[in-house]
């Protein structure tokens, strides 16, 4: 797995190269938001693990670009900053995951092989005018291919897979993400809300369970 890594920090850029090269990853580095978007351009990475407050471009401003022309590949967000709208900020741009410093970087591993990971789905899963198709890796509705996040992509296969599934927070973070975290409710519910929102009209096919969390009800408007 090719992993692109840009902070502005060397010792940083250091660290997280070390622990990936020591799980069998290929890493490079960029300094800054302009040099990772270069970087994209030229090179096919299988995740990019992108601090936030760079000089010149920073982390936001470079996935929105690197996502322009390379909408599907998956961002871990890293950032000393833990405001809850810096995360939902990422989330609205398609990042998978949030990581805040200091951090572990044995957590940092297993997330980005949670990230990357994919769901084993045997077949497609069709329900309804809604199609996921695990080979190519799409989404379409109604027969117009829907772009989405990997994360998204893995969440619809769940609830696709669990209808009429009371599915609790813990358990779509355990599926999806593969490890044990805390996570805010309203991190979780921000990643529905996309979802809900690449669904059209049927984003009331996922709903809310109270005091539980969702399930997946296929309902046209």
């Amino acid at each position: 797995m090719h992993i692109l890594v840009c902070d502005d920090e060397e010792l940083i850029r250091d660290l997280i190269k070390e622990y990936a090269e020591n799980e069998g990853f290929t890493c490079d580095e960029a300094s800054d938001g302009a040099k990772a978007v270069l970087m994209c351009e030229e090179h096919d990475y299988d995740l990019i693990i992108m601090d936030i407050m760079m000089p010149g471009m920073d982390g936001f401003t470079a996935i929105k670009e690197i996502k322009a022309f390379k909408d599907n590949i998956p961002v871990i967000m890293l950032s000393a900053r833990k405001e809850e709208y810096d995360k939902l900020q990422g989330f609205d741009l398609g990042i998978d995951d949030y990581v805040t410093k200091p951090f572990s970087p044995k957590e940092l591993m297993a997330r980005v092989k949670a990230v990357t990971k994919r769901n084993e789905i045997s077949d497609n899963i069709i329900v309804g005018n809604i199609k996921l198709d695990n080979v190519s890796h799409e989404v379409s509705i109604e027969g117009e291919v829907i772009e989405m996040t990997n994360t998204q992509f893995e969440l619809l296969a769940l609830f696709l897979s669990n209808q009429g599934v009371a599915l609790s927070r813990e358990a779509i973070i355990e599926k999806i993400w593969g490890y044990d975290y805390e996570a805010e409710d309203r991190t979780i519910d921000a990643h529905i809300k996309l979802l809900r929102s690449k669904l059209g009209k049927y984003r009331n096919s996922i709903k809310t369970v109270r005091k539980v969390g969702y399930k997946f009800t296929y309902e046209e408007e």
